[in-house]
């Protein structure tokens, strides 16, 4: 698939889970708590896939983002584990420390998605140009 039309693929991915999180606030606890269960098991499976992907790709050649992606997982794997050591604690002063905790990880997720996008953008732009770059000098030989 072309880096283009995997980019209007984020797009299309964007506008689903930010209908998914608007959807949210009409939902009860249990809706909701189905709804985080299910985006989890989502982005485990999504981020097995780039992991898996990564390491292909640093099998055929030396790849800068393997460094991204490990930091992301760890981090990651950082946020679920406090995640589930507070989901234990039940009183209110706890629960509202976590919640203010689950939104600045919101809020980080989110600016570090818009930074991916963005140079997703430039990685996609730069193909494009190495392509046409290519083509032209294998035209004038």
């Amino acid at each position: 698939m072309p880096a283009s039309d995997k980019f209007e693929q984020l797009g299309r991915q964007i506008d689903q889970a930010e209908a998914k999180v608007k959807a949210a606030t009409t939902q009860d606890k249990e809706q909701l708590k189905a709804q985080v269960k299910a985006a989890r098991k989502s982005a485990d499976e999504q981020s097995a896939q780039l992991h898996s992907k990564a390491q292909a790709a640093s099998d055929r050649a030396e790849n800068r983002w393997q460094q991204i992606q490990d930091d992301w997982h760890a981090h990651v794997e950082r946020v679920r584990e406090r995640i589930d050591d507070k989901k234990a604690e039940l009183d209110r002063k706890d629960a509202e420390r976590n919640a203010e905790d689950a939104e600045a990880d919101a809020d980080d997720a989110v600016d570090f998605a818009a930074a991916a996008i963005e140079e997703a953008q430039y990685a996609v732009l730069d193909a494009a140009y190495a392509r046409m770059n290519a083509d032209a000098m294998a035209a004038s030989s």
